[in-house]
């Protein structure tokens, strides 16, 4: 299959440009603002619809924050160093997930300071809201044909215009459907009754962990990193690794604790 060459630009009026990247942010942000406002009328009768808007405000700017300085920091701080305007360009693409996780964390720290709740309580609530982000953002990597993994004979291989003539693994598209779809119905399932604080976050640590780090498995590396050891091993897996191991120690102290 020959992906279609999709203009990255999606809106064009004299100067003004709206990318598709740009678009499937907004996508996200706007699914988890109905998801959450849902929720808070129909499973967390903790919190209030109209809340829903704040925090979705300080999520979304602490996790561009935090994903863009990420992959500067994470994936190419050589050539920010060399081109530092070049990294609020954040409709070129390249933002990291990981980053975005440490961004979310702050988010979640202030919001919870300036409505005097519990910072895990907040996450919990939050975290389900994100794998929709993930969905939308993975598809604007294969709009913008970007992320595209190894080279295939696999029948749903796909030839990226910018990943030469041969059919290749879209890893981003596995992407979206384990860390956007298939996570999204785990936490909806898991957060369906209440838990103790801190599992549905550590179920989405654990979760995004495992999918992120089999995925990288196909998926290749950028071209200034390559692989970090083995010929296999790389940046994505090893941010992976803390997200595992950290998601299994919250959900074991969240049960520990039994506050529900």
């Amino acid at each position: 299959m020959i992906v279609p060459d999709i203009n990255p630009v999606a809106i064009q009026l004299g100067p003004l440009k709206v990318h598709w990247y740009g678009l499937m942010y907004l996508a996200g942000f706007a699914s988890a603002w109905w998801v959450g406002q849902w929720r808070a009328r129909h499973i967390h009768r903790g919190w209030k619809p109209e809340e829903v808007g704040d925090l979705i405000f300080y999520f979304a700017l602490s996790i561009i924050i935090g994903g863009r300085l990420g992959y500067v920091l994470f994936y190419n701080p050589a050539y920010y160093f060399n081109h530092p305007l070049e990294a609020f360009f954040i409709w070129t693409g390249g933002m990291s997930f990981h980053g975005g996780t440490i961004g979310a964390l702050a988010g979640f720290y202030l919001y919870a300071r300036h409505t005097g709740r519990n910072m895990v309580e907040v996450a919990d609530f939050s975290i389900v809201l994100v794998p929709l982000g993930l969905f939308f953002g993975r598809i604007g990597n294969f709009i913008n044909q970007e992320l595209w993994g190894k080279v295939t004979d696999m029948p749903w291989g796909m030839v990226f215009r910018t990943g030469g003539p041969l059919p290749r693994h879209p890893s981003m598209l596995y992407e979206a459907v384990l860390e956007g779809l298939v996570l999204f119905v785990i936490l909806w399932m898991v957060t369906r009754k209440p838990r103790p604080m801190g599992t549905a976050s550590g179920v989405f640590l654990v979760g995004y962990g495992v999918f992120r780090w089999l995925v990288e498995l196909v998926r290749v590396p950028d071209a200034h990193i390559g692989y970090l050891a083995f010929d296999w091993l790389t940046m994505g897996q090893v941010l992976s690794l803390p997200m595992i191991v950290g998601g299994v120690a919250l959900i074991w102290w969240a049960h520990r604790k039994q506050v529900i």
